[in-house]
């Protein structure tokens, strides 16, 4: 059986660094497991993309291979939270071993984000093909009023 590796580029900076260098041994030895937990899209996270659509934010989560019923949207003042829980299957029906390998992730998974400038009773959401699409329209801009001072 073979691995596969992702592909990685050196940085090729002229010098030697111990510091660099015991980093990437570590990283090929072990992989990027440890790496994972120091940004968001490690085993709490998962990757979504932000675009303007110009009255309004949209925003789309991958969470492949959830029940749209495992999914909650959380608002709590200025924070969305999205959360999303998968159990493993292996645990509950494989009690005789059956299993070769087993590396899907399993567990509970977050984001949070700032709406303060989202006119949060509007928010839409849908679940399709493990992608959720939120649609955040932003806050009106309140215009302040023009007052006319007399002049006596």
């Amino acid at each position: 059986m073979f691995a596969m590796m992702p592909y990685r580029r050196t940085r090729n900076t002229g010098e030697f660094n111990i510091f660099r260098e015991m980093e990437e041994l570590e990283r090929r030895f072990f992989g990027d497991t440890f790496s994972g937990f120091q940004k968001a899209e490690g085993l709490t996270g998962f990757r979504t993309d932000i675009s303007d659509q110009g009255d309004s934010y949209l925003l789309e989560a991958d969470l492949p291979g959830f029940d749209k019923e495992s999914i909650h949207l959380d608002l709590n003042e200025d924070t969305l939270t999205i959360s999303a829980e998968r159990h493993s299957r292996h645990e509950e029906e494989d009690k005789q071993g059956s299993y070769l390998c087993c590396e899907r992730s399993y567990g509970q998974y977050q984001r949070s984000f700032d709406v303060s400038g989202i006119d949060t009773d509007k928010i839409k959401a849908k679940y399709a093909d493990g992608v959720l699409s939120l649609t955040l329209p932003k806050k009106a801009e309140v215009q302040p009023a023009v007052k006319w001072l007399e002049i006596e």
